[in-house]
């Protein structure tokens, strides 16, 4: 029997697309620690209750893509998701890394590296869960049991999904292994429409909805019933139909899809000991093993990390990339606590800034820029680690309970229940130490959703939402920025290059490109 590697490293006729799979996918800290699982036969996973479950785990890890190679939810997410929008620029020093400057300025052309090593990761992931939901079916586990892990494969491959079609639109749709036979079709190398991808989205989140278990009755970490519904709630938030991101948010917020509810410090949340509170629907898990640099996206945290410049003399904690901007915040009320928990402010006085561990950064004159994420900070005095920080554990959290209380206002006002809206809206404020608002608008809500979700990797897709929900919106705000986005181009991200060619031409660029 020929060996299947666990690792889903075998290479396919679509790595033309740039699909082709890594090697040596292992694991982390609860189900994810495991070592790792060399070769799987077919005959060992028709055998084996276990080994379906190690393919399964093995879609998990290729979210640990970073660096700066093939990227899920590294530096390069990063870029495209944060310093895209208005909330921050690309930090470290003016002129290091070229390409990220060009994603902050909005001058850059399908050749720029971070788009095709997203577009890498992403179908990496992809990929990894097809052969995966290949194999699944081949088990000797119950129905029950393969739907579950099906379950959780096609939740992976509808976020993967999720996220491709807010960078790129319509990308080439591949919801299975292809026979040998169709290896050179040309549909295979060629975009579906926007819409085509959202409905496989939407089929795969639904499916995960129906087959996987409540919070709590599965290994934390793993995708759940919850995790599904928040999900496809954002994806009809999306496509406007605000009725269905109504009624799944409600399950959710009516406590009928298990224990969900707001952590009581905001700022702890993206501490250790804020993972996977009851606030945490998904997260994406990080810990400790031996190997190191397995168990963590590669620089996430470190890439992020408040950089020293002019006098130096300091050890610092980074890149320097990343930095929010004046208008963020500006942007938070007085007495909101959510702008302490969101930004580390540096100051020009002596003392400098002590951060909730006891770090000292030096003042502006060592330092540069004047703001960096707290949200990407991870403790080295006082949070695990295994001794290399291009790979501290921080667990990066994809879908919180805050969140879906902003979707379901949405929703709710969009379908004329204001007052539904408002109670949802002024939770979130409570947390925050803010009054309660005696009226609630869609304006209102978008300012919630910007200061309660800052650099949590949402912005830029939240503005071109918003700018196709009320024309005329996102121009003015980069402009205030210095800024020029294009309507009709800056929405999307363009094709790179590198793919085009791969397919011979068959994938089209983006318009403006």
């Amino acid at each position: 029997m020929k060996a299947l590697p666990t690792s889903l490293s075998r290479r396919m006729a679509l790595a033309a697309l740039g699909l082709a799979l890594t090697a040596g996918a292992v694991g982390c800290k609860d189900f994810l620690d495991v070592a790792p699982q060399g070769q799987l036969t077919e005959d060992q996973i028709r055998t084996d209750v276990a080994a379906a479950q190690r393919l399964v785990d093995g879609v998990y890890n290729v979210m640990y893509l970073g660096g700066f190679g093939p990227d899920i939810h590294g530096l390069q997410y990063v870029f495209l998701t944060d310093i895209a929008s208005d909330d921050s620029d690309k930090g470290s020093s003016p002129q290091d890394y070229g390409p990220g400057l060009e994603v902050d300025n909005f001058t850059l052309n399908s050749t720029n590296g971070i788009v095709n090593n997203t577009w890498k990761g992403y179908f990496q992931g992809v990929n990894r869960a097809n052969q995966a939901l290949d194999k699944i079916p081949l088990s000797p586990a119950s129905e029950v049991v393969k739907n579950r892990l099906i379950g959780e494969v096609r939740f992976l491959r509808g976020y993967f999904y999720f996220n491709l079609v807010r960078f790129f639109g319509g990308v080439p749709l591949l919801d299975r292994i292809p026979p040998a036979s169709e290896l050179n079709n040309p549909a295979l190398q060629q975009r579906a429409t926007a819409a085509e991808i959202y409905q496989l989205i939407t089929e795969d989140f639904q499916f995960a909805v129906d087959n996987l278990p409540l919070k709590g009755a599965t290994e934390t970490g793993r995708a759940t019933k919850g995790a599904a519904q928040a999900m496809l709630a954002k994806v009809y938030l999306y496509q406007k139909n605000y009725q269905k991101a109504l009624e799944l948010s409600n399950e959710i917020v009516q406590g009928r899809s298990g224990a969900y509810g707001l952590y009581k410090d905001y700022e702890d949340i993206w501490r250790e000991k804020g993972a996977n509170s009851e606030e945490s629907i998904f997260e994406v898990q990080t810990g400790v093993n031996a190997a190191c640099n397995n168990s963590a996206v590669n620089l996430y945290t470190v890439s992020q990390g408040p950089r020293a410049g002019g006098r130096g003399g300091w050890a610092d904690l980074g890149f320097g990339f990343n930095t929010p901007t004046q208008q963020l915040a500006d942007a938070y009320e007085p007495g909101d606590k959510r702008r302490a928990g969101t930004i580390i402010f540096i100051t020009t006085e002596r003392k400098g800034t002590v951060l909730w561990d006891g770090f000292r950064i030096p003042s502006k004159d060592s330092v540069e820029n004047f703001r960096y994420s707290y949200k990407a900070y991870h403790s080295r005095l006082r949070e695990k680690n295994c001794g290399n920080n291009d790979y501290l554990p921080k667990n990066i959290r994809v879908m919180r309970y805050a969140e879906v209380l902003l979707i379901n206002a949405e929703a709710a006002f969009q379908t004329g229940n204001a007052t539904a809206a408002l109670t949802n809206v002024n939770r979130v404020r409570s947390r925050a130490g803010l009054p309660p608002l005696t009226t609630v608008t869609l304006a209102s809500i978008w300012k919630e959703r910007r200061v309660e979700l800052a650099l949590e990797h949402d912005r830029f897709f939240d503005l071109v939402r918003q700018e196709s929900v009320q024309p005329g919106r996102i121009v003015p705000i980069f402009a205030a920025q210095g800024k020029t986005f294009v309507k009709g181009k800056h929405d999307l991200f363009p094709i790179p290059q590198e793919q085009i060619d791969l397919s011979g031409g068959r994938l089209q660029q983006n318009p403006g490109y």
